[in-house]
C-alpha cells in the first residue's frame, strides 16, 4: 500500500519507461535526446524521484508521443496545475484540501470509469449539498463556516465529471444502511434519497443495492474505489480511505483481487431495476420508469 504521491511517481515511471521502450530507446538514448544524465531517466522510471511536468513534456516529445489524452493523464500524475491547458478547478482550494484529497480529485478528474462500495454514506458524486454539508460536519471536528463552505463546494464541483462531454462511468454498490442511515434530518435524507432515484436513471451511472437480507459479503471488510483509466490499465488503481489519510494500491494482484471483489458484491446484490425499485420505496416515490 502507498500513500497517493509514491503511487502516482511509480505508475508515472512505469508508463513512462513502457513508452520509452515503444520508441525503440535505451534510457541512456533517451537522456541524451533531452540533455540529461541517464540516471536522471532511470530514477524517474523507477519512481525514485519526482518529475516535473516540464520534464514530462520533453520525454513525451522525444519519444513521439501525440496521444492528447495520454499526454494530459501523465502530466496530472506528474502534478501538473494545467494539465495540458485544461483547466483544473481544485487548485484553488490548496489551502483547505489535504494532499490526499487532491490527489483522490486529479485522479477521478482524469478516469473513464469508477468502481466504488460505499457502507455508510451517499457516494460523494451523487450527495446533495445538504447531506454533503452535514457528513463533512460530522468527519471533520471543529470546522468553521468558511472551511465547511469551501469543502462543500469541492464535493458539488466533483460532481461536474457526471456531466460531461464525456462523463465518468459510476458503477456504485450501496449496503443498505447508507439508505437507512438519517443524516441530517429527515427531510435532508428524503431529499438524498430522491436524488438516488434520480440518479440512477442516468446512462452513465449504475446503483445496486446490497440488503440486509443478503447477508454476510466481501464487502464487510470496508468501502473502496477502484478507477479505471481508457488510456491503459497499468494506471488503474485502487483507493481506501482511513480516518486521517488515504491509501493507494497499484499492484497488479491487488486490482485483481479489488476487481473480483466488487463483481462477487455485484452479483450479491439487487439489480439496477430492483435497487431502483428499493431506493424508491426508501424515499416514498411512487410511479416513474426505472433504469434500463
Amino acid at each position: 500500500m502507498q500513500h497517493g504521491p509514491a503511487v502516482r511517481r511509480r505508475k508515472l515511471g512505469a508508463e513512462l519507461r513502457a513508452l520509452r521502450a515503444g520508441a525503440g530507446l535505451t534510457s541512456g538514448q533517451a537522456a541524451r535526446l533531452v540533455g540529461w544524465h541517464q540516471s536522471k531517466v532511470s530514477r524517474i522510471e523507477t519512481g525514485a524521484s519526482g518529475v516535473k511536468p516540464a520534464d514530462v513534456r520533453l520525454l513525451l516529445d522525444a519519444y513521439a508521443v501525440r496521444d492528447a489524452q495520454l499526454r494530459e493523464l501523465l502530466l496530472v500524475l506528474a502534478g501538473s496545475e494545467d494539465g495540458g491547458g485544461r483547466d483544473h478547478w481544485w487548485h484553488a482550494y490548496r489551502g483547505v484540501l489535504p494532499p490526499a484529497y487532491r490527489d483522490f480529485i486529479s485522479l477521478e478528474s482524469q478516469a473513464s470509469a469508477m468502481r466504488t462500495l460505499e457502507t455508510s454514506v451517499v457516494p460523494g458524486l451523487l450527495q446533495t449539498p445538504e447531506y454533503a454539508r452535514a457528513v463533512t460536519r460530522a468527519a471533520v471536528e471543529g470546522l468553521d463556516d468558511e472551511r465547511l463552505d469551501a469543502l462543500v463546494e469541492v464535493r458539488l464541483a466533483r460532481q461536474d465529471v457526471l456531466r460531461a462531454e464525456q462523463p465518468l462511468r459510476l458503477s456504485a454498490v450501496l449496503d443498505e444502511a447508507v439508505l437507512r442511515r438519517e443524516i441530517g434530518g429527515p427531510e435532508v435524507m428524503s431529499r438524498q434519497l430522491e436524488r438516488l432515484a434520480e440518479a440512477a436513471r442516468l446512462p452513465q451511472v449504475r446503483l445496486q443495492v446490497l440488503p440486509f437480507g443478503s447477508g454476510a459479503h466481501i464487502g464487510l471488510t470496508g468501502p473502496f474505489v477502484i478507477f479505471s483509466f481508457s488510456n491503459t490499465s497499468d494506471l488503474d488503481v485502487v483507493v481506501l480511505d482511513h480516518l486521517t489519510s488515504s491509501l493507494y494500491l497499484e499492484r497488479k494482484e491487488d486490482l485483481e483481487a479489488y476487481t473480483e471483489a466488487f463483481d462477487a458484491l455485484r452479483r450479491h446484490a439487487l439489480s439496477p431495476e430492483d435497487s431502483f425499485d428499493f431506493i424508491a420505496r426508501c424515499a416514498g416515490i411512487s410511479g416513474g420508469a426505472s433504469p434500463r
